[in-house]
C-alpha cells in the first residue's frame, strides 16, 4: 500500500468514505487510517483477553456448579472475542504475537476497567452489568464501522457481550431477592464499579486526541460523551429496578434535555491508571507475560504441527 497516495486511490477512499461504505484489506488507505485502526483494533483485542483475568478469579469458588458453568462459558466468550479482534488486526498486516509483545512490554493499552480488583461475588454480576453494559453502548455503533473485518467482528462479539449483560443482571437480580447480606453485597459492588465503568467511554471529547479523526474515518459512529450520556440513560431505570442506587448524587432527570444529568468522574484516576498506577496494573500484565511465557511450548508445537500437514499435503 502506497503511503502517498495518487489521486484517484485518494478519491476512491473518500467516496467510499463519504457512500458509507466499508474499505477492506485488498483497498488503499491512508497510513494514519491504518495506524488509528491498529491501534483502536489492538487494544480492543488486548482489552477482551486481559478482561478474563477479573473475573477468572471466581472460577473455583462460585457458589454453584450452574454459576461456575455460566462464568466459565463468559470467560471462554471473552477469549474468544480477543481471537476475533487479533484477526481483524491481522488483516491491516501485523502479526497478533507482535501486538501480544507490544501489550507485555507496555508499548499498547487495554481498557482501563480492567485494572480494578474483584473483591467479592457480587462483582462477577456487576461486570456483566455495568461493564458489560458499558461496552455494548461502545461496541454496536462499531458493527458500522468504515473497515470491513473490523465491523463484522463486532457483530458476533456483541450479540455475545448482550447475552453477558442479560447474565449479570439476573446474577444481580437473584442476590438482590436474597438476604440483607447479599443485597448489602450488590450495592457494595455497584458503589466501587459504578464510576469506573462511565471512564470506559474514555476521558471528555475535548480532551479526546483521537476521536475527531475517528469520526471523519467513520471507524466510530458517536463521540465519547454522546456514548456515557446513553450508557447513564439506559442503566438508570436497570439500577431502579434492580434496587440498587446508583453513587451519584448529582444523578436526575433533565425534562428539557431527555436525559439524565449526572455527576464528573475522577479524570485524575483515569489518567492514573491509564498510565499504569491503577490497582490491578501490574499484576494484570505480568499474569498475561507469564501467560505467554508459559504457553510458548504450545505455540511451538501448533506451528511444527502445520508445518508438517503442509509438507505432507
Amino acid at each position: 500500500m502506497s503511503a502517498e497516495p495518487t489521486a484517484p486511490e485518494l478519491e476512491g477512499f473518500e467516496q467510499t468514505l463519504a457512500h458509507d461504505q466499508r474499505i477492506e484489506p485488498r483497498d488503499w488507505m491512508p497510513d494514519g487510517y491504518r495506524r488509528t485502526l491498529v491501534r483502536q483494533i489492538a487494544q480492543h483485542a488486548h482489552s477482551e483477553i486481559i478482561g478474563m483475568q477479573p473475573e477468572g478469579t471466581w472460577l473455583t469458588t462460585a457458589p454453584s456448579l450452574r454459576r461456575k458453568a455460566i462464568l466459565m462459558a463468559k470467560v471462554q466468550d471473552e477469549a474468544g472475542h480477543g481471537i476475533y479482534l487479533y484477526s481483524a488486526a491481522e488483516t491491516l498486516g501485523v502479526d497478533r504475537s507482535d501486538l501480544t509483545e507490544q501489550l507485555i512490554t507496555l508499548r499498547q493499552k487495554y481498557s482501563s476497567i480492567f485494572n480494578y480488583p474483584t473483591l467479592s461475588y457480587a462483582d462477577v454480576g456487576t461486570i456483566g452489568w455495568l461493564v458489560d453494559g458499558a461496552a455494548i453502548c461502545n461496541q454496536v455503533p462499531l458493527c458500522r464501522s468504515s473497515y470491513g473485518p473490523y465491523a463484522r467482528a463486532m457483530i458476533r462479539i456483541c450479540k455475545e457481550e448482550s447475552f453477558h449483560q442479560r447474565q449479570g443482571f439476573e446474577l444481580l437480580m437473584t442476590m438482590m431477592n436474597g438476604t440483607d447480606e447479599q443485597r448489602a453485597m450488590v450495592q457494595e459492588s455497584v458503589d466501587r464499579w459504578w464510576w469506573p465503568s462511565l471512564m470506559m467511554f474514555g476521558p471528555p471529547d475535548d480532551a479526546s486526541p483521537n476521536s475527531a479523526r475517528s469520526m471523519a474515518w467513520r471507524i466510530k459512529r458517536h463521540t465519547n460523551d454522546e456514548l456515557r450520556q446513553r450508557f447513564v440513560d439506559m442503566t438508570v431505570p436497570q439500577a431502579e429496578a434492580l434496587g440498587v442506587t446508583l453513587p451519584d448524587p448529582d444523578l436526575r432527570w433533565n425534562a428539557e434535555r431527555g436525559g439524565y444529568d449526572f455527576g464528573e468522574p475522577d479524570w485524575d484516576e483515569l489518567d492514573r491508571v491509564i498510565r499504569g498506577e491503577g490497582p490491578c496494573n501490574e499484576e494484570r500484565v505480568t499474569r498475561r507475560a507469564d501467560a505467554h511465557r508459559e504457553g510458548g511450548w504450545v505455540r511451538a508445537a501448533a506451528a511444527a504441527y502445520a508445518g508438517k500437514q503442509a509438507t505432507s499435503a
